[in-house]
């Protein structure tokens, strides 16, 4: 049985100022996927022993980029999805074990005024691809910050963010078309009807307090995985980040 998690941490050196290791050492997870790192190599002094670190940094200060901590070394490393326009911000780490790739995404936000939606579609479309490419080999687990709520369910108020990035009807769209060609939204598996459980609140507004969040943080994995799946949790009581931890129990 192994234990995933993955938390966007909006900058990890600011995080690790507020518990981060603490709750990294408590959780004692097998895999440990961060999004949004925020570092180039060398400004983080990471040392942990028992795990392997793999680190995807964007060419760009400051922004974006990935890691994943796993305690098995696994067979491959892949950094990016093998296109050019995708790959310099440090978005995507795929690891390869014997009987399963574990990927971790950080998907482009589409900002405000929806400046990048017309990329963010593009990105959706190759990187939905790029996931089936991998299941023809065996199965897939991606998490991530995926910036989409995908369901009215997930976010504290539907109405008033119809046309707000992460809520469009075009990005919510690409997520049921990922989830249509044979992924499971875990969370949703286990509690399809359970509202309130959120993963990312905005700084403004006391946002957290009120608990007007959204659940954009997730734990997909290909239909050949759904016997194996054991429960999935988000970990609203965290707190580091704007984000909180998600996980998954799987048996692998």
């Amino acid at each position: 049985m192994k234990k995933l998690i993955s938390w966007n941490v909006n900058g990890l050196r600011a995080c690790l100022g507020k518990n981060f290791m603490e709750f990294f050492d408590y959780v004692d997870a097998d895999i440990f996927c961060l999004q949004e790192t925020k570092i180039q190599e060398g400004q983080v002094d990471w040392n942990k022993e028992g795990y392997y670190a793999y680190w995807n940094y964007a060419e760009k200060k400051g922004y974006s980029g990935t890691a994943i901590f796993s305690k098995e070394k696994p067979l491959n490393v892949t950094y990016g999805i093998g296109i050019e326009e995708h790959d310099k911000e440090g978005r995507v780490i795929t690891l390869e074990f014997d009987n399963y790739y574990m990927v971790t995404v950080y998907t482009p936000n589409s900002q405000n005024g929806l400046a990048r939606l017309e990329y963010r579609m593009k990105w959706e479309d190759d990187f939905r691809n790029y996931l089936l490419n991998l299941k023809k080999n065996k199965p897939v687990i991606v998490t991530g910050d995926m910036n989409v709520a995908h369901k009215e369910i997930d976010l504290k108020n539907p109405k008033t963010n119809r046309k707000n990035a992460g809520f469009t009807d075009e990005e919510r769209q690409k997520m049921t078309e990922l989830l249509e060609v044979g992924f499971i939204d875990t969370f949703r598996y286990f509690y399809p009807d359970t509202e309130g459980i959120y993963s990312w609140w905005s700084y403004r507004f006391k946002a957290r307090e009120k608990n007007a969040g959204w659940r954009i943080d997730y734990f997909l994995v290909s239909d050949d995985l759904k016997d194996k799946i054991i429960d999935a949790h988000i970990h609203t009581e965290i707190m580091g980040s704007d984000h909180c931890p998600v996980e998954l129990t799987v048996e692998l």
